[in-house]
């Protein structure tokens, strides 16, 4: 699974990108988790506010920062 935190490196998305880690841990999942800063990069998505986060390419969440239990809702751990 491939999770990418996109934005600039804000405080917001740090904290998004420590939420995220929180969840897979609490989870027990493993995933590679990475920031996208550049803003090419992130226009390809589609996201016009930041933070967002995608998972596996599709996008999660935009402009806010979600949650740990948000995050959580995300996967399909059944």
């Amino acid at each position: 699974m491939k999770i990418e935190v996109l934005g600039m490196g804000c405080s917001r998305c740090e904290q998004t990108k420590k939420n995220v880690s929180k969840a897979l841990a609490e989870l027990g999942l493993t995933a590679d988790l990475s920031e996208v800063k550049d803003l090419k990069a992130i226009s390809t998505y589609g996201v016009l506010a930041t933070p967002a986060v995608a998972i596996d390419g599709v996008v999660k969440c935009t402009g806010r920062i979600p949650s740990v239990e948000d995050i959580k809702k995300w996967f399909d751990t059944k």
